[in-house]
């Protein structure tokens, strides 16, 4: 810092750096998001080369969700997309938000704990690839920026989110220059005009040539938007084309008409620090653009940024799966879009209206508002309901005014009650509310309105796949024994996961079958594919396993008969299955296998391995089907680890080294939790966002027949 300022604070050091990294990597724009603190959601701390308002639609972001930024936090490491078509292919959301050629870098920024994701942006003219040098100077610049938040907080200056993102200048850090503006008269001599803008868009200089051909004095022009202050050039085309400057850094030039029927070219030539602008008459009018048929010509069309904003809104609700992800975007993207401090959002059932959601109100007020009648017309919502169109009440007054009758407890100033209605349908409504009185302008009714429409179906979808989940879940938990038995000597534990969000019920299984007090049979299977007929196929074998394992025939057996038995249903799907007797008292494990990944081994010293189990045919295959026995010795303070393949199955890594990670992880785990160590066990499997299969885990710890210890026993949801 120079001059009279203070000492440098630990804002500004971060400042400095995170400017300085953006320059020197000599990207266009940087943005520094940072996770948090539950790490479920990032959020835009610092933004340099943009203005604010161009970050509004992606200010917020899950870590779940599909967009480079999320990805490179989530799965820490750095993400480069080096065109527009990869994009597109790769981000769609993303490139609706960024419809431009630019390339993009984002990668996890990582001191002591994870902070967030550093994310830059090139222009067109850079090649689509990244060097190895690049990636290493971006990856110590990341390094960098996790150090100072790191010292930040060991400082209590750790920063604190903010509802906007701090714009950094592109100069921060570097010296003031105090160079003299000595080109003013240089300007002036030119031919036409010249003007200059912040990259916010706001005028910072008007020749007096540029205040002539736009018809008003440059001291009035200075700090406006051109779109605000010149009225002819209030259409979301022109804006755009200030957009696409500002974010692509690429010159461009476009024609406007200034009324009554003078023709300008406007050019535009953007740096980091904004954009200069050459104005020139034109003699005659360009080539007309035709608008699409059934636009309406008087009808004032949205900012362009509204635009983009609801683009990217609409994509993000078009990727919501369950009734919660609606209740979420809403709050956590639509609410800051439109700058409301309260959301109630309500789906109807029963005639009434059941609140399934809601941010910024007290509980006390969501009980008052909770299970509505749909019918009532003393009510903003019940009149919006019932006639289908949105109502907007900018002061407390208004709505006094319209409904004296209406409770207005909740301490609101401004209300907008968007109805949620598909083809004459009420699915439910959507109540954006303030905290102070709010003018809502038309543009901004409009888009209300039309987000309404997007929210009410993707609330529809996300009601009917919630009820499809419920049904599956409650079908999967029918099918899988609700506790295991408790066996003298063994402790037990088990567990079933479904694959990731938006995949349909599953075939793994799982069953513990006792024998009297000195035997019990564990089984684990996987029936192919994730849909009801692959739970319904899993259910026979399940049960045919456990009648043919009670007639007390050897392992063998139990699946020649089961096999015959499916191959007599004739069911297009085949299952896995391994079935283990344990004889306790006498001391050993014999098993069978058809198609089953082996079970891990974990014998008393700590020694860890897969156990070679020749494996038959799946079951379902060929009638005629023999399947190999193998016995081993079962002594005390053994482990055995009996899994499906959605525990161990990585998409390019092979199944046999994926088997030995989890018998090293089992080898170094701590087995007098049985609960904990399955937890273990599936988190080194990977995150469960990307599960794409089923999981069933069985695990069993012998202690010795006669300790006389009771084993713990859980239902397939432990």
């Amino acid at each position: 810092m120079t001059g009279t300022s203070g000492p440098a604070t630990a804002a500004d050091v971060l400042d400095a750096a995170f400017a300085e990294t953006v320059r020197g990597i000599g990207a266009s724009i940087g943005a520094l998001y940072l996770l948090t603190p539950d790490e479920e959601l990032l959020r835009l701390h610092l933004l340099c080369g943009a203005p604010a308002e161009f970050a509004v639609p992606w200010a917020r972001v899950p870590v779940a969700a599909p967009a480079p930024v999320a990805v490179a936090a989530r799965e820490g490491r750095l993400v480069w997309v080096g065109s527009q078509e990869e994009m597109a292919r790769s981000f769609p959301r993303t490139a609706m938000v960024l419809p431009y050629p630019l390339a993009l870098a984002a990668a996890p920024v990582i001191g002591a704990r994870r902070w967030g994701t550093l994310l830059l942006m090139w222009p067109t003219g850079r090649p689509p690839y990244m060097t190895a040098r690049e990636r290493g100077h971006i990856e110590s610049r990341c390094r960098r920026l996790g150090l100072l938040l790191d010292e930040a907080e060991e400082h209590g200056g750790a920063p604190a989110p903010a509802a906007l993102p701090h714009v950094v200048p592109a100069g921060a850090g570097r010296p003031s220059s105090s160079e003299e503006m000595a080109l003013a008269d240089f300007v002036e001599r030119l031919p036409g005009g010249s003007c200059a803008l912040d990259l916010e868009g706001r005028f910072t200089y008007v020749s007096r040539g540029a205040g002539e051909l736009f018809g008003r004095e440059p001291e009035q022009l200075l700090g406006t938007l051109p779109w605000h202050a010149l009225r002819w050039l209030d259409d979301p085309v022109h804006e755009d084309h200030y957009r696409a400057a500002v974010i692509t850094r690429e010159p461009l030039s476009f024609a406007a008409c200034r009324p009554p029927g003078q023709w300008l070219d406007i050019h535009l030539y953007p740096d980091a620090g904004g954009i200069s602008v050459r104005v020139l008459p034109r003699d005659s009018a360009p080539p007309p653009t035709p608008r699409p048929s059934g636009a309406a010509s008087t009808a004032t069309p949205p900012r362009a940024g509204r635009l983009y904003q609801l683009a990217h809104l609409a994509a993000a609700l078009t990727e919501v799966v369950g009734v919660q992800d609606v209740v979420d975007v809403v709050a956590d993207q639509i609410m800051p879009a439109f700058g409301a401090q309260g959301l109630v959002l309500s789906s109807a059932e029963a005639g009434k209206l059941r609140i399934t959601g809601h941010r910024g109100y007290p509980p006390e007020a969501v009980a008052r508002l909770d299970r509505l009648p749909l019918d009532t017309a003393f009510t903003p919502a019940g009149h919006a309901l019932s006639s289908g169109v949105p109502s907007f009440y900018g002061t407390p007054e208004e709505m006094e005014r319209r409904y004296p009758g209406a409770p207005v407890a909740s301490g609101k100033q401004a209300w907008a009650f968007l109805p949620l209605i598909i083809t004459g349908r009420v699915v439910g409504i959507c109540v954006l509310s303030y905290d102070s009185p709010h003018e809502f302008q038309a543009e901004e009714r409009a888009v209300m309105t039309s987000l309404a429409g997007l929210i009410a179906q993707a609330l529809d979808r996300a009601r009917l796949h919630d009820t499809k989940h419920d049904l599956a879940h409650g079908l999967q938990q029918a099918l899988l024994p609700r506790t295991l038995p408790t066996v003298t000597g063994l402790r037990i534990a088990a567990r079933y996961l479904p694959a990731t969000r938006g995949m349909e019920i599953g075939g793994d299984f799982y069953d513990l079958i006792r024998f009297g007090d000195t035997a019990v049979a564990a089984v684990i299977g996987d029936v192919q594919g994730h849909n009801v007929a692959a739970a319904a196929l899993m259910g026979q074998v399940r049960t045919g396993v456990y009648a043919h394992a009670t007639l007390g025939i050897p392992p063998d057996e139990v699946l020649a008969r089961t096999n015959r038995l499916l191959t007599n249903l004739g069911p297009d799907l085949f299952t896995s299955c391994l079935y283990a007797h344990l004889d306790l008292g006498g001391g050993r494990v014999t098993l069978a296998s058809a198609g089953h990944p082996p079970p891990l081994l974990r014998l008393p010293d700590g020694d860890t391995r897969p156990l070679t189990v020749p494996p038959g045919p799946l079951l379902g295959i060929d009638p005629h089907a023999v399947y190999p026995v193998t016995q081993i010795p079962l002594t005390p303070g053994t482990t055995l680890a009996f899994y499906t393949d959605g525990l161990v199955e990585t998409p390019g890594v092979d199944l046999d080294d994926s088997i030995a990670r989890l018998a090293r992880h089992l080898a170094r785990a701590d087995t007098r939790d049985l609960d904990v160590l399955i937890d273990e066990l599936v988190e080194k499997a990977g995150p469960a966002g990307r599960r794409t299969d089923d999981i069933a885990l069985l695990l069993l710890h012998y202690e010795g027949h006669h300790e006389g210890h009771r084993g713990r026993h859980h239902g397939s949801g432990a």
